[in-house]
């Protein structure tokens, strides 16, 4: 059967990454049993990888750094990077480039999957021919056309920030997962705010990866989209992490997490205003002043995932249901379901999830607002 060169280059970055989790495999094999089993911490920082689209500059997906970088709850062991709002190469480096304005460099950045799972451009073209237009289409389209998207990754642009001198790791994004999830089993919290690809690939590529970390928390999973679309915005409501790569979502949603919190459609009230954000720009700092240059007025999804990740007690109120992802090729491809326990279809391998319902909004933006404030992120001593 004949590939697309997209889908070469993207079995092509696998293969690599099973060559090179062959070796790191190897080495955490070697160690005593009891250091592969180390109990988790009560003390010290939570440790925190996100895994993000991180589209730029500005924006959700960038801004979403600062509750990890800036809480001295958090020690963030690095980013990995997937696409979706944008390709992943831009992503990178908007979010190399951000760090640097920032001056955290030392925090490490690991470029993930190019590609979704199985989803194609010409999949999701012929998907709005059947079914109507996805509001938000990101690498392949944004707010636009699909029609013109080119079926390969294209060349980095200039950035309006300009270029990063920083260089991603050479590792790969699942890889980087995996290997830090072992180096730390059980103390680390996955914070996934973009199309979950590189967390599918880490689980097939080590069946153990979910389970030896301490807890999932994600974008999407909106469960009220259909209205949502019809009453609000169409835009807002599109559950496009879960859309761009439903087969990922499925994969993530079904592996062995000891915990797993859903962040969905409560993130929509939580506006980047511009009264907010003016607030936020009293002070004048390299952070504030790139919010301010690239601003753009969304609600800010990811910016909640991760305080959420850095403060637990922002949430006030949450519901416990079993969760899967539609992979029927039909109008509702890659939206999430959700069951009761004694309706799921547990045999099918789904899931208990934290569905977060309510946040403490005030604190959230009074922590926001002091953070982005900050002269420079603090940078925990690394052991």
């Amino acid at each position: 059967m004949s590939s697309s060169p997209g889908a070469s280059a993207f079995y092509g970055r696998a293969r690599r990454t099973a060559l090179c989790l062959m070796g790191a495999f190897g080495l955490w094999a070697g160690l005593p049993a009891a250091s592969r089993a180390a109990t988790p911490s009560s003390t010290g920082p939570e440790l925190v990888i996100e895994d993000n689209d991180f589209l730029g500059p500005g924006g959700s997906d960038q801004q979403s750094i600062i509750p990890l970088l800036f809480s001295p709850h958090v020690r963030v062991l690095g980013f990995t990077v997937v696409s979706g709002d944008g390709w992943e190469n831009a992503e990178s480096a908007h979010l190399r480039r951000f760090l640097e304005i920032i001056g955290r460099t030392d925090v490490p950045v690991a470029d993930g999957a190019v590609y979704p799972l199985v989803n194609t451009v010409a999949a999701l073209r012929e998907h709005e021919h059947q079914f109507g237009t996805i509001p938000w289409k990101g690498a392949w389209g944004g707010l636009g056309a699909i029609d013109s998207t080119p079926d390969q990754q294209p060349p980095v642009p200039p950035l309006k920030e300009g270029m990063p001198h920083m260089r991603a790791l050479t590792q790969s994004a699942a890889q980087f997962l995996i290997e830090q999830v072992h180096a730390h089993p059980h103390q680390v919290t996955i914070v996934a705010a973009g199309p979950l690809t590189n967390l599918a690939l880490a689980i097939r590529l080590d069946p153990t990866f979910a389970e030896t970390a301490k807890k999932l928390i994600f974008m999407g999973g909106m469960l009220d989209t259909s209205m949502m679309s019809v009453t609000r915005n169409a835009d807002f409501a599109s559950d496009f992490n879960m859309i761009f790569d439903p087969e990922a979502a499925h994969i993530t949603l079904t592996a062995p997490w000891a915990s797993v919190t859903v962040v969905g459609s409560v993130s929509n009230d939580l506006m980047m205003s511009r009264d907010y954000l003016n607030r936020i720009t009293r002070r004048s700092t390299p952070m504030t002043r790139y919010l301010a240059q690239y601003y753009e007025p969304l609600p800010m999804w990811d910016e909640l995932t991760s305080a959420i990740a850095a403060e637990p007690s922002l949430v006030t109120s949450s519901v416990d249901a079993f969760m899967d992802i539609d992979l029927t090729h039909g109008p509702n491809y890659g939206h999430a379901y959700v069951w009761p326990e004694q309706l799921a279809p547990k045999k099918q391998g789904v899931r208990l999830v934290h569905i977060v319902r309510g946040v403490d909004a005030t604190r959230f933006r009074d922590l926001f607002a002091q953070e982005a404030q900050s002269d420079i992120a603090p940078a925990p001593a690394r052991p």
